[in-house]
C-alpha cells in the first residue's frame, strides 16, 4: 500500500473494561492540585460494541440513550458525515463506581476513530465528552491498564495526567461484590455530596500520599500482597471516613455490601474497601483458589442480600479496538 492510500474498514468492534477507584490521594489540595487517584483495570464487567456505517443512524443497546449522544458530539466535533448503525452488546454496570460512564465514552469515541481512519486521541475525547473531571485513571486505564496514579487537578490541567503505572500480578484476584438495587453518587448528586463535606486535611492528604508512594507501589511491584492490602484498607478507611457524611454516616453506600466486606476482612480478604461512590465493594486474594474460599464464606449472606458476588482479575492492557478491513482507499 503507497503512503497516499489508508486502510478503511466496514466494521469495528470493541470493548472496554471495569476499573476500580481505590480512592482519591488528596481532596486538600493545599499544594495547588486536588484529588488524584489511584485505579485499577479489571475484566469480569465490560462494554462491548460494534459499529458499522449505515443508510441511517440507528442505536441499540443498553446505554443508548448515552451512546447516541456521545456519537453526536463526535460527528459534530470531527466533522464526520456519516450514519452509523451502533450496536452496544454489553455495558458495565451504570453508577456502580466501576467507571461506566468514562468507558462508555472512550469506548464509542476509539471505535469511530479507527472505523474513519483517524488518529487515536483518548485525552482529547475525554475532554470532548466531559469525562475525567476530577480523575484521570479512567482515560488512563482505557489506554494501558494495569494499577495507575493519575496526579489530580492543577490550574492548568485538561485531563489528570498519568504519573505512575505498575503491572498488576497475575496471580491475584479481586473478588466485587455488587448490590444491583443502589446507585453511587451520580451527576448533580455527586456535586452536591462534594459541597457539602468539609474541608479534607492536609495531614490525611499526606498520609495517603505515603501509603501509595512508600508502600502500595512498592507492594505490587514486589508482589507483596499483604503490604498491598494493608495500604488499601487504610486509604480506604481514610477516605471512607470523609465520605460517609454523604452516604448516611457509613463508609459503604450500599449497608449490604459494607456487611459482606467486613466479613471477607475479618475471614483474611486483603485491601478492602469501596470503588468511587459504589455501591460496589473490591477485595483483593492472593490467588484464585483463597478468592473462592472466600466467596463461599459470604455466599449465604451476599444470597440473603440479593448480591453479586464474582472473582476478577487485574488487567495489563487497555482498551481493544478491532478493525474488519474491506478495502484500500486513496
Amino acid at each position: 500500500m503507497s503512503a497516499r492510500e489508508r486502510v478503511m474498514f466496514d466494521s469495528v468492534t470493541a470493548t472496554a473494561f471495569a476499573r476500580l477507584h481505590l480512592g482519591f490521594l488528596d481532596m486538600n489540595g493545599g499544594l495547588g492540585r486536588r484529588f488524584g487517584s489511584l485505579g485499577l483495570a479489571i475484566d469480569g464487567r465490560a462494554t462491548r460494541l460494534s459499529i458499522r456505517r449505515a443508510a441511517g443512524p440507528r442505536i441499540e443497546g443498553p446505554e443508548a440513550a448515552r451512546a447516541s449522544s456521545h456519537l453526536a458530539c463526535l460527528k459534530d466535533s470531527l466533522r464526520l458525515a456519516s450514519d452509523y448503525d451502533l450496536q452496544i452488546h454489553e455495558a458495565i454496570p451504570a453508577h456502580a463506581g466501576l467507571g461506566s460512564g468514562t468507558q462508555l465514552a472512550l469506548i464509542v469515541a476509539a471505535s469511530v476513530r479507527r472505523l474513519e481512519c483517524l488518529p487515536s486521541n483518548p485525552a482529547e475525547d475525554a475532554i470532548l465528552l466531559q469525562r475525567g473531571a476530577r480523575s484521570g485513571i479512567g482515560a488512563g486505564l482505557f489506554e494501558r491498564g494495569g494499577l495507575i496514579v493519575d496526579g489530580g487537578r492543577g490550574a492548568q490541567t485538561a485531563t489528570p495526567p498519568v504519573i505512575a503505572r505498575l503491572e498488576f500480578p497475575e496471580e491475584w484476584r479481586v473478588i466485587l461484590v455488587i448490590d444491583p438495587h443502589t446507585e453511587g453518587a451520580h451527576g448533580q448528586e455527586e456535586r452536591a455530596a462534594f459541597a457539602q463535606l468539609e474541608n479534607f486535611a492536609a495531614s490525611a492528604a499526606g498520609e495517603i500520599c505515603r501509603l501509595v508512594l512508600i508502600k502500595a507501589l512498592p507492594a505490587v511491584a514486589e508482589a507483596d500482597l499483604d503490604s498491598f492490602g494493608d495500604a488499601v484498607t487504610r486509604i480506604q478507611d481514610i477516605v471512607g471516613d470523609y465520605f460517609a457524611p454523604a452516604q448516611g454516616g457509613s463508609a459503604f453506600a450500599s449497608k449490604a455490601v459494607g456487611g459482606v466486606m467486613e466479613t471477607l476482612r475479618r475471614h483474611g480478604a486483603k485491601g478492602t474497601g469501596q470503588s468511587s461512590w459504589g455501591p460496589t465493594g473490591f477485595a483483593f486474594a492472593r490467588d484464585a483458589d483463597e478468592a473462592h474460599r472466600l466467596c463461599g464464606l459470604v455466599q449465604e449472606k451476599v444470597k440473603a442480600s440479593s448480591l453479586d458476588i464474582a472473582v476478577c482479575k487485574g488487567l495489563n492492557h487497555g482498551a481493544l479496538v478491532k478493525g474488519e478491513t474491506f478495502a484500500a482507499i486513496k
